[in-house]
C-alpha cells in the first residue's frame, strides 16, 4: 500500500520584515535635510530628480519616463508642465518651482541632454531611462541618508509629500485631487489618509 507523503514548504512572504500599507510622506524638515545633503555631495542628477519628484507629485512610472521636452523648451525649464499619466491615460499638470528649475537646468547641462532624450537616462545600456526599481532604490538611499526607516517610505512618499503639505495648509481637497490627477475625490481622501489623520488630531486635542 502506497502512502502519500505531503511535503509542506514554507515560503517566505514578500512583505516579511516590511511595514505594509501606505508609505509616509516626508515632513518639511526632512525634505530640506535630503536636499541639503544632495547639494553638499554635488549629486546633480539626484538633486534634480528629488526636487522634481516632490514638485510633480507624479507616480514613479511617470517620473522615470519624463523627457527633456516635457519640462524644458528652448533651453529654459518651464514653470508649469503637463504630462499624460500612464495609469489613467489622463493629463496632469504640475508646477516647477524656481529651485527645481535651477536643479533640472543644471542636470540637463551637465548631462548634455537633448530635447528628445529621457530626462533621467539609464546607465544600463539596454534601458533608455532608469527603471522604477532603480528609482525605488534611489529613494531608499535618500531616506536612509537622514536616518529614516526605508520600510516606511517609498516612491509614493515622493508623490504624497507635497500633496499632503498642501492639504494640511489649505484643507482644499479638490485642489489636491487635481494636482494628483485623481478622477474621484474619494480616491484622494483614501490616498492621503486624511480622515484618519484628521480624526487623530481631533482626538489628541480632546481631553477626557
Amino acid at each position: 500500500m502506497n502512502t502519500d507523503t505531503t511535503i509542506q514548504t514554507h515560503n517566505v512572504a514578500w512583505n516579511k520584515g516590511k511595514l505594509v500599507g501606505q508609505k509616509m510622506p516626508l515632513k518639511l524638515k526632512e525634505i530640506w535635510a535630503i536636499r541639503i545633503r544632495l547639494q553638499l555631495a554635488k549629486q546633480v542628477r539626484e538633486l534634480a530628480m528629488f526636487n522634481l519628484a516632490i514638485d510633480s507629485k507624479l507616480r514613479g512610472c511617470d517620473l522615470v519616463e519624463l523627457q527633456v521636452r516635457d519640462v524644458a523648451q528652448g533651453g529654459q525649464v518651464l514653470q508649469r508642465a503637463i504630462v499624460m499619466q500612464r495609469k489613467t491615460h489622463r493629463p496632469v499638470q504640475f508646477e516647477i518651482t524656481e529651485q527645481t528649475r535651477d536643479a533640472v537646468a543644471a542636470w540637463i547641462a551637465a548631462a548634455h541632454l537633448k530635447s528628445e532624450q529621457f530626462l533621467f537616462p539609464s546607465r544600463i545600456h539596454d534601458s533608455p531611462h532608469i527603471s522604477t526599481r532603480q528609482y525605488a532604490k534611489i529613494v531608499d538611499q535618500w531616506v536612509t541618508s537622514i536616518g529614516l526607516d526605508s520600510n516606511a517610505y517609498g516612491t509614493h512618499s515622493m508623490r504624497r509629500t507635497k500633496a499632503t503639505l498642501i492639504y494640511r495648509r489649505t484643507k482644499n481637497l479638490r485642489a489636491v485631487q487635481l494636482l494628483l490627477g485623481h478622477t474621484k475625490l474619494e480616491s484622494t481622501v483614501r490616498y492621503l489618509g486624511i480622515e484618519v489623520d484628521d480624526a487623530l488630531v481631533i482626538s489628541e486635542q480632546t481631553e477626557v
